[in-house]
């Protein structure tokens, strides 16, 4: 049982490292749109707003769910510890 909890563990943190790994391969399109994105503005185009509120929209998303987890992460902690402390009188 152990070991099984072991291999998993591993396997978490050779993930967690590949991660870092790629992630240079990742940041290779932010030059472009870069580029983009500074000659449209020069010539008065409005895509760095579209631009920018889709990041804003990308980045949103991952907060809300972490909150959305954590808030039932802890609805259930005070549900079990409230029965615990009933269970125990």
């Amino acid at each position: 049982m152990t070991n099984f909890g072991l291999v998993k563990k591993l396997t978490y943190i050779i993930l967690f490292f590949a991660l870092f790994i790629f992630n240079n391969t990742l940041f290779s399109q932010c030059a472009m749109c870069k580029a983009v994105v500074e000659s449209d503005l020069e010539s008065g185009g409005k895509t760095a707003l579209g631009i920018n509120n889709g990041i804003l929209y990308l980045m949103i998303i991952p907060y809300l769910l972490i909150a959305i987890v954590g808030f039932f992460i802890y609805k259930n902690y005070k549900k079990n510890s409230s029965s615990i402390e009933n269970h125990e009188q």
